[in-house]
């Protein structure tokens, strides 16, 4: 099969289009035919092996585990593992697999779901990781409860385009920070607000229930000004925190004030699951969800595609056609 392979870390210059085996499917996974992949922030980590406390964790110290990047996937069943009971080949799914960069990759059963039939697969590979991501950090970790007031603080990227939607479908009143080319992006998602980053400073529009802090750079501050004295900050990953822990600094920090102040702070780490994709699924049927694609690159453009998202162009998500 064609696959785009790294075997160490770098920039975009390390990855290349190579022809390979097929993955071999275990007992309890499924091999998939990929039709489209998404492109998602911790790939890019992936790739750059940057935070270095990953590879300390992991991930491969010299170079990647697995050699063939990327995450979200969606496509058709090509086998099934003796285990699985909830597919069969030829059926449509989406959810997440290693290396899906490819033109067959393998995923665990418990990590797969119907694709959502009013989807395309391009629309579908964009969902699983970053609309997982937001509805976790909305109910599981910031505790939504309907008509909060709630600030989305990198409201145009992957996991931001979805956290405004799903916000929304939850019945809270969104307030979305963007850059000023992408404000129109945002209100197209269904924002009730807008602010400019480049104008205005978030911390002084207002206290709200609960802040997702997305963009990964805004001090404890600036956060504890932006919440009600009771309110949740919920920190979602970390982009300016440097090489070697990528925001850990920081998120640590907000972790111990919790202890001492009425506001809580969370972050986490996100699950990856079959359930969240079925409800997922169910707010995308509603038409409650609709993903966003920036641009769509062919397999062979991959380097292209992360040098884009690396220069922080993208409006919503990327797409990988296989």
């Amino acid at each position: 099969m064609r696959a785009v392979v790294q075997d160490r870390y770098g920039t975009a210059a390390v990855l290349r289009l190579e022809n390979i085996a097929r993955p071999e499917v275990g007992d309890q996974e499924v091999l998939v035919r990929v039709h489209a992949a998404g492109l998602d922030r911790g790939t890019w980590h992936l790739m750059t092996g940057k935070p270095y406390l990953m590879r300390v964790a992991g991930l491969g110290f010299r170079g990647p585990k697995d050699r063939v990047p990327g995450r979200d996937l969606a496509g058709t069943v090509a086998a099934v593992g003796s285990g699985v009971s909830r597919f069969e080949v030829g059926d449509e799914v989406y959810g997440v697999g290693r290396g899906s960069f490819a033109e067959y990759a393998v995923v665990r059963a418990d990590r797969l779901a119907p694709k959502p039939t009013i989807l395309s697969f391009e629309q579908a590979a964009v969902v699983p990781v970053s609309a997982a991501t937001a509805l976790q950090a909305l109910t599981d970790h910031g505790r939504l409860e309907p008509g909060q007031r709630v600030l989305v603080i990198g409201a145009s990227g992957g996991v931001g385009s979805y956290a405004v939607q799903l916000a929304k479908a939850l019945e809270a009143e969104v307030t979305a920070v963007a850059s000023s080319g992408k404000l129109d992006l945002v209100r197209s998602l269904g924002a009730d607000h807008v602010i400019d980053y480049t104008r205005e400073d978030f911390a002084d529009s207002g206290q709200y229930d609960l802040v997702l802090d997305i963009a990964g750079n805004p001090g404890l501050r600036r956060l504890r000004r932006a919440l009600t004295p009771t309110g949740t900050a919920v920190i979602v990953g970390g982009e300016d925190g440097g090489d070697l822990t990528g925001g850990m600094n920081r998120t640590l920090r907000a972790l111990v004030l919790s202890r001492f102040v009425s506001q809580r702070f969370a972050n986490f780490i996100n699950k990856e699951r079959a359930s969240d994709l079925d409800r997922l699924t169910t707010f995308i049927d509603a038409g409650q969800i609709t993903p966003s694609i920036d641009r769509a690159y062919r397999l062979d453009q991959v380097p292209e595609a992360m040098g884009h998202l690396a220069a922080g162009q993208v409006r919503g998500k990327v797409a990988i056609i296989i």
